[in-house]
């Protein structure tokens, strides 16, 4: 019980200090020194109690605050018990009155202090900025099944659960474990009973966060330091009796290792001077065994490799606001608000959205809108690696004049207001050259119904499909017959393509005739436009063609160039 026994302890300083200034002053006798003693020690009890559940981190802050609550209980009890007659003493009256007024108006000092410390914060986070967008490519991020629809799969399937009634489902994480990124979510007590009765959980479960068609797995794992357990099996107060000096952000998360081992995962920071402010270049992460309770502390960067999120979704989300909203400072933030950004919440968890890269890192997306009301488009997003805590801003070219993510769901919720469908987990990704918006369609029960991808420039351009292949193959093709489409801007190179035409089929817009056909035992979909080749419109089956075009998929080729036997040559 370290830490509640140092939070007590700093507690009674100023107690202390007084108590010894009176002891000496009023010449108290054995027996004043005695009850003085007793008293103390059955103060100090009780205020241990109040610690040990509430669990203040030891910071500037909270030990002024305490030794305040403290005095003001103990100091007047302790001050008739050591005294003689009150009226003669004026001078240690004034001398603890000065005592106590220094501390009570220690607190608001650190208040406006802390205000001014906030670009401190600011510029404690490690930041890089980067001019040109580089939104998600599909190669780079696999499309993530809304945390809404797996968590919602997991509840259907609780009966698999030893004594079900017992439980319910914990803080739902993603991960990659192997090659595979999953939900995980512990089983947690419903309530004091049934900690009583159970003392400790089943295990936990797994759903695949990338196939909306998986079911979920339940995996046998007894685990007694939980978040939802009491006393000493809690985990943050088992984190806490350690690691007092600590502030913890948010709701230890489950993480699994290779053997599929659950571990307790919470992140934790220093703050910032003698404010309660955090030091985000101060940040480590608690990992606890939940069958023993060890706990171990890590820098971040450093923790177990099969931890992906040692920074929590809870403490991406402070950063954001504060590299958002304090970049010039509190004054900044109230009156001119230059440069000031905030965050969207259209996260799924805590404003912010987990994703992996190609190489299996994973971080948290975010996009950012200006503070002026009734603005929906997007300034920018950043991307905060889960292990390192770096954030990275985005705001190049691409970007400009974008929706933000609110305005993608909204499209959404509009086009289904009679199933009240809704847009869930917008992310920004980079279709051939286009930002676009990839959302989830969710029912009211958190189903998964759609995929909606939406051209982050123009709202009327809406593509929805039931999987992702389907969609994408959809918007690209309806990409295709735009002609104010952005080109190609990825990293796909033009194919020479030599074949037969097998089956042609010629569409109209205001703007542009387009050309869809297929070349015998080849199934690529290729798109001309009349814009490259006005003769492509006479192109009927038995044709032979020779063209460069752009692959993607091995399911849609955008061609660049054509040459028809019999037309063009």
């Amino acid at each position: 019980m370290l830490g509640p026994l140092l939070t007590t302890g700093f507690s009674f300083i100023a107690t202390l200090l007084i108590v010894l200034f009176m002891a000496i002053k009023q010449k108290a006798s054995f027996k004043q020194i005695k009850h003085g003693f007793f008293l103390l020690v059955f103060l100090f009890i009780i205020f241990y109690i109040f610690i040990y559940f509430l669990m203040p981190s030891i910071i500037v802050p909270n030990i002024i605050l305490s030794n305040i609550i403290v005095g003001i209980i103990s100091i007047p009890l302790m001050y008739f018990l050591l005294g003689n007659k009150l009226v003669y003493k004026a001078k240690e009256i004034k001398t603890v009155t000065f005592i106590g007024t220094i501390l009570v108006l220690a607190l608001p000092v650190i208040y406006i202090y802390s205000l001014f410390t906030l670009d401190n914060v600011h510029d404690s986070i490690n930041t890089e900025m980067k001019d040109q967008a580089e939104p998600l490519s599909k190669e780079d991020t696999p499309i993530a099944v809304a945390p809404e629809s797996a968590r919602n799969k997991m509840q259907k399937a609780m009966s698999v659960v030893p004594n079900p009634q017992f439980y319910d489902l914990g803080k739902l994480q993603v991960q990659k474990i192997g090659d595979e990124i999953v939900y995980v979510a512990p089983l947690e007590f419903t309530g004091f009973w049934k900690f009583i009765r159970g003392q400790e959980t089943e295990g936990y479960f797994t759903i695949s966060a990338t196939n909306i068609n998986a079911q979920p797995e339940f995996v046998a794992e007894k685990m007694q330091y939980t978040n939802s357990s009491y006393l000493n099996k809690n985990v943050q107060r088992t984190i806490y009796n350690k690691y007092p000096q600590y502030v913890q952000s948010g709701t230890a998360q489950i993480e699994v290792d290779e053997n599929g081992k659950p571990w307790y995962v919470q992140t934790l920071y220093l703050t910032m001077n003698v404010t309660d402010k955090p030091d985000l270049n101060q940040l480590k992460v608690a990992v606890v065994d939940p069958a023993t309770g060890d706990v171990s502390l890590h820098d971040t960067d450093q923790a177990p490799d099969f931890i992906d999120g040692s920074v929590s979704s809870e403490l991406a989300s402070t950063e954001n606001t504060y590299f958002g909203k304090y970049v010039h400072g509190w004054f900044n933030s109230m009156f001119g608000k230059k440069d000031v950004r905030v965050p969207n919440e259209s996260g799924t968890e805590k404003s912010v959205t987990p994703i992996f890269d190609e190489s299996g890192d994973m971080y948290y997306f975010t996009d950012m809108t200006s503070p002026k009301e009734n603005i929906d488009s997007a300034l920018g997003y950043t991307m905060i690696n889960a292990r390192t805590g770096k954030l990275t801003y985005y705001n190049g070219d691409m970007n400009n004049g974008i929706m933000d993510s609110e305005g993608a769901k909204q499209i959404v919720n509009k086009e289904y207001p009679e199933k009240n469908w809704e847009g869930s987990m917008p992310i920004l990704y980079n279709i051939d050259g286009n930002a676009t918006w990839v959302v989830n369609v969710l029912d009211p029960n958190g189903l998964f119904k759609q995929y909606a991808y939406i051209n982050a420039a123009d709202s009327d351009f809406v593509v929805f499909g039931e999987t992702a292949s389907q969609a994408l193959a959809s918007y690209r093709l309806a990409l295709q017959q735009n002609p104010s489409a952005v080109g190609a801007s990825d990293q796909v190179q033009p194919e020479n393509v030599q074949g037969t035409v097998d089956r042609v089929l010629v569409t109209s817009t205001e703007d542009v005739q387009i050309v869809r056909f297929l070349l015998e035992n080849d199934p690529v979909i290729y798109t001309v436009s009349t814009t490259i080749e006005p003769k492509a419109i006479f192109m009927t089956s038995g044709d032979d063609v020779e063209l460069q075009a752009k692959i993607r998929d091995e399911a849609t080729g955008s061609v660049e160039s054509i040459e028809i036997e019999g037309l063009t040559n």
